[in-house]
């Protein structure tokens, strides 16, 4: 385990090129065969030893060519222009796993993402709001993204659905939007009507920084 004390809780955002529901949440195969897309997570408050990370925007765009849990995942981070080189440091020594538990996020994404490219520092926009299911994300000359909420074929009214993962290693609740995302830096994509999750995120130096009922009382989607 690290020495230094780390942790940091926000709001997620996630699109990635399966259809609503995401399969790799039951370490199912991607519905198209491959993966990719991008994520992000603004820091409410969050520091690593002396360091504050509060209200710091990480993103990354990410290409697995199988399930993710194959690996040979490819990752470009990216972090605001205006962070510190403290900072910088800190969200790459999180970011890598070293010294967190095996099965946490971020030692897991060290094992199976196997090609990192250059990191970005560069302005991003990033917008969320987990109540109405909507959330949009840009990064100049690099990918935008939005989300709005699912909507029923037949009704046309809004979907509700929820994803709950008692023993997640990301989140423990999401909501499921749909997702339009353009790649057009290192990585490449493009789609709509794909899935989308919005979630708010707890992670220290154990993995998860709360359980799941610590979780609900604190950001419970029904609350």
């Amino acid at each position: 385990m690290s020495d230094v004390k780390w942790f940091m809780h926000g709001k997620w955002l996630e699109y990635c090129s399966c259809d609503f529901g995401c399969p790799c949440e039951t370490m199912a195969e991607p519905t198209y065969g491959h993966c990719d897309g991008v994520v992000a997570m603004k820091v409410d408050e969050g520091y690593y030893g002396d360091v504050r990370l509060d209200d710091v925007i990480i993103a990354a765009t990410f290409y697995f060519p199988r399930a993710i849990h194959h690996g040979g995942g490819h990752m470009q981070p990216i972090l605001p222009e205006h962070t510190t080189e403290a900072q910088r440091e800190a969200i790459f020594k999180i970011m890598s796993g070293e010294g967190q538990p095996v099965g946490s996020m971020f030692q897991i994404f060290s094992v199976i993402v196997e090609h990192i490219h250059q990191p970005l520092f560069v302005p991003i926009e990033f917008e969320w709001d987990i109540k109405k299911r909507t959330g949009r994300l840009a990064v100049p000359d690099v990918v935008t993204a939005s989300t709005i909420p699912l909507r029923n074929p037949v009704t046309d009214k809004e979907h509700h659905i929820r994803t709950v993962l008692p023993e997640g290693w990301v989140f423990y609740e999401a909501e499921v939007g749909a997702g339009t995302v353009k790649g057009i830096g290192d990585l490449k994509f493009d789609f709509s009507q794909r899935h989308s999750s919005l979630a708010y995120f707890a992670f220290d130096n154990n993995g998860m920084a709360y359980s799941y009922d610590e979780a609900k009382q604190r950001f419970g989607l029904d609350n």
